[in-house]
């Protein structure tokens, strides 16, 4: 089976999400990827969440062109959260279609992150919503093997470990810990690249993840060999945020651009 791809949030950070779905659909993914709440202190609330008229034209959008949505980011479980707090935000989750919620885990307390997790999955599973816990070097789920012990310590049908290329690459990580996890665990993936030599701070890893990412196949990450281990049917999230590109190239082409080069990585391994 082919990978879906869907285009990621931060790939067209600087568009609205009416523009973005149309935009996916010009340019041949089969999702969009929406934010709806911020993921960090100085982001705006988003106005899928906060303005009724953005969200019915992006509901109208998506019934014309016929793109899913497939993931909504982001819910930050921190050691303070209350999650019967994002039942709105998955109501509104649930009425765009989405499929997936993408999820950080920034509280340090294993056990009480482990009991967080399985609360919000189990707040989204009547919405019909995964929950995917994504790995970063600098919050308290730092690689695939924390993330898996999450998952498994919350014991929910609809949780997940959510594999980005970037992260995965900068983390204590490897190719045999992604080919190990169950395929009911992985329910999409992100893809791009990165640079081959970088500054391991956090601070560096960040701004380079938020802002300098490289289209798939053009850095230092084997994102063929991570296409290779990871299940044949998964959905992909193309997310590219490059804000170097957002100053030289039209949205357009920028999803184009990262579309066709992730069209190249899945060839070189077999997978489109």
């Amino acid at each position: 089976m082919s990978h879906k791809l869907s285009l990621a949030f931060l790939t067209l950070h600087d568009c609205g999400p009416v523009d973005a779905i149309r935009i996916a659909a010009e340019t041949g993914y089969d999702m969009v990827g929406l934010r709806l709440l911020p993921a960090a202190p100085d982001e705006r609330p988003y106005a899928l969440m906060n303005d009724r008229a953005v969200f019915r034209e992006a509901v109208a959008a998506l019934h014309d062109t016929g793109i899913g949505v497939g993931d909504v980011e982001i819910a930050r479980l921190k050691r303070e959260t209350i999650v019967s707090d994002f039942e709105p935000f998955l109501e509104r989750a649930a009425a765009l279609g989405a499929r997936h919620v993408l999820v950080a885990g920034d509280d340090p307390e294993r056990n009480r992150l482990i009991e967080t997790f399985a609360g919000f999955c189990r707040l989204a599973l009547p919405f019909g919503l995964t929950a995917d816990l994504e790995f970063m070097p600098w919050t308290a789920v730092p690689d695939v093997a924390t993330a898996r012990a999450v998952v498994e310590g919350a014991a929910e049908s609809n949780g997940g470990v959510l594999v980005d290329a970037l992260h995965f690459d900068r983390s204590n990580s490897t190719l045999e810990e992604i080919r190990a996890l169950p395929a009911w665990m992985m329910h999409y993936a992100q893809f791009c690249d990165g640079p081959a030599e970088y500054d391991s701070s956090d601070a560096e890893l960040v701004r380079v993840a938020r802002s300098a990412r490289l289209w798939p196949g053009q850095g230092g990450i084997d994102c063929v060999a991570l296409a290779e281990a990871i299940p044949a049917d998964l959905t992909i999230s193309v997310e590219v945020a490059n804000h170097e590109y957002a100053r030289t190239l039209q949205p357009k082409a920028r999803a184009a651009g990262a579309r066709d080069a992730t069209l190249q990585v899945l060839r070189a391994a077999g997978r489109a």
